[in-house]
């Protein structure tokens, strides 16, 4: 049995986890993260946005952690610089390849991040709303990726016809299986996700974990999509989104309510046995 007044690490997914379908922050999940960080307890951010399009976030919570950012692939202290700075790109050569193959199946669009910049391969206002609101346009760099990324990307989303995603799938896994993870969203999206094999949401967690001297049955983890299942997987307490996808659900220890009915402080109230802010 866990004694629950030890202190836990726990790490939480942004969009269709903590995040409502509008992209905020609920004042029951904030409410309930500051009771549990007033008590002592490590909270993360584990997303796989970028710095830049989670960082408003990690300030509405006040939190003084490190933050997980592109599934792992950039890990760092926003209010510790001596902390460190953790980066896992793709190798340039390799996403040029990608890109190629995205331009011979005339996907609908490329993206990449390196670190806060963003390049898009043809301008799209779903996507750039996707990420919250329009003031962070200014983030997107516009332009045939082919010519504008220079530098190896920290990840990588690729937008194939709904027809190609399984051609597209098959070319990653045929000729760069051994250097990229890649995952599909799914439907409605058929966005495939690529980053460095060697990096992923668990990888960052147990190297925060290791720092704040948690073990393994003392983290709880919360996702909803593909790019969480090995975190899922690995935490203690892995916690699926009744929202998630199936494979996420099989392999956690829990499954929450949606993201849009606070799944996250609900959970975390009946775990650490205290009132629940929706219902209280």
């Amino acid at each position: 049995m866990i004694c629950l007044k030890h202190k836990h690490l726990i790490a939480i997914d942004l969009d269709g986890t903590l995040l409502t379908d509008d992209k905020k922050i609920a004042a029951p999940s904030k409410l309930m993260i500051k009771r549990l960080m007033d008590e002592g307890h490590i909270v993360v951010i584990a997303t796989g946005r970028s710095n830049q399009m989670s960082i408003l976030y990690y300030n509405e919570l006040e939190l003084v952690t490190p933050l997980i950012n592109s599934n792992g692939a950039y890990l760092h202290h926003p209010r510790n610089k001596s902390w460190g700075k953790y980066h896992t790109p793709l190798e340039h050569k390799t996403a040029i390849e990608i890109v190629k193959a995205c331009y011979e199946l005339n996907s609908n669009n490329v993206l990449a991040t390196v670190y806060d910049h963003i390049y898009l391969d043809q301008f799209d206002e779903n996507i750039v709303n996707f990420y919250g609101p329009n003031k962070q346009k200014e983030a997107f760099i516009i332009g045939r990726l082919i010519e504008k990324l220079t530098e190896n990307p920290t990840l990588m989303m690729l937008y194939p016809n709904k027809n190609e995603v399984q051609t597209l799938t098959d070319h990653l896994n045929d000729l760069h299986a051994e250097v990229v993870d890649h995952w599909n969203w799914g439907a409605p999206y058929h966005i495939i996700e690529v980053m460095n094999k060697r990096m992923n949401k668990a990888e960052a967690v147990k190297k925060i974990a290791e720092e704040y001297g948690i073990p393994k049955e003392r983290i709880i983890a919360f996702g909803d999509g593909p790019n969480d299942l090995d975190l899922i997987d690995y935490a203690g307490v892995g916690v699926a989104m009744e929202n998630a996808i199936d494979e996420l659900k099989s392999v956690a220890n829990f499954i929450t309510e949606t993201n849009e009915q606070h799944g996250v402080a609900s959970f975390l109230a009946n775990y650490f046995e205290i009132p629940h802010p929706v219902k209280s």
